[in-house]
């Protein structure tokens, strides 16, 4: 028979963590909301700035003088694989859903003869890896304020330019969680090298065949277009981690709440039928001693 004074205190300790739990909840959701408005806003940045750089690649008749910075180099031998994680845990399947995406995009990649590289963002992406055999090239961590967000970007668009430019890399995409709803947030890849085309772009024949006027010249806005994009693409793809990192956690949060008020229900139901069982022996010792005299 289990002891009543054991039954309460893992009650006291449920309790304890329910408050923690809701606690947390409330925090997440109260960051969800201007996460979720920021990620928003920039998508449709992000996505505009994508779709300029795709028309005028599509409208441009000769690719071969575009840079490789925009259109990457033949036969790629190593790529860059950017991770956007989060800094804490706590958050459900968040990290784990986006690793396995990442298992499953470096074989892919390695069955082709490409060697992979890792650039990843937050502590658990770092930890995950620096148990791997995957070679980190850098590390960006603390993405807790926005201003350091914009930090981070501002240094991986550099890291990326530095490594291209030196023939370390050939590709660069990313991996991050999308933020879809509270309740949904999905892997995300992204291309940086060689761009990702437009789909509205693909979809359309006509801007795809139009010719373009460039003012200033082509090189020249390209030279200026290209960073530019790598730095808002890198931006919003943590924008939209945060905000997927924070419904995440509101949902994780939430389950563990109403988990553990199921565990309550269940340890005081054990203790109340625990207490009767005590009380109704001690009564039959007492009536059984009394028959005795």
């Amino acid at each position: 028979m289990p002891n009543l004074k054991d039954l309460k205190t893992r009650i006291a300790s449920v309790k304890s963590t329910r408050k923690i739990t809701s606690a947390m909840k409330m925090v997440a959701a109260s960051k969800l909301r201007r996460a979720q408005e920021l990620a928003e806003s920039s998508r449709f940045y992000s996505e505009s700035l994508s779709f300029i750089l795709s028309s005028l690649v599509g409208g441009s008749k000769d690719s071969s003088g575009l840079p490789e910075l925009l259109v990457g180099r033949q036969n790629p031998k190593v790529a860059l694989l950017i991770i956007n994680s989060s800094d804490r845990g706590l958050c459900g399947g968040f990290n784990s859903s986006l690793f396995r995406s990442a298992v499953i995009w470096i074989k892919e990649k390695k069955s082709k003869g490409i060697e992979i590289k890792l650039m990843p963002i937050g502590k658990k992406a770092s930890a995950f890896y620096k148990r791997s055999d995957q070679e980190i090239l850098e590390k960006f961590e603390d993405l807790n304020t926005n201003d350091r967000q914009l930090e981070v970007s501002e240094q991986v668009k550099n890291k990326i330019i530095e490594l291209f430019e030196s023939n370390a890399i050939d590709e660069v995409s990313i991996l991050y969680n999308k933020f879809i709803s509270a309740i949904a947030q999905e892997p995300t890849y992204k291309s940086l090298i060689p761009l990702e085309q437009s789909d509205s772009k693909e979809n359309s024949d006509e801007e795809n065949t139009s010719s373009f006027e460039f003012e200033p010249d082509k090189n020249e806005l390209l030279e200026y277009l290209i960073p530019r994009n790598f730095l808002t693409q890198v931006y919003g793809s943590i924008l939209e981690s945060s905000a997927a990192e924070h419904a995440a956690r509101m949902t994780s949060m939430d389950n563990a709440t109403r988990n553990a008020g199921d565990m309550i229900d269940g340890l005081t139901m054990k203790y109340n039928r625990t207490r009767q069982a005590v009380i109704t022996k001690e009564l039959i010792e007492i009536i059984s001693g009394a028959e005795a005299v």
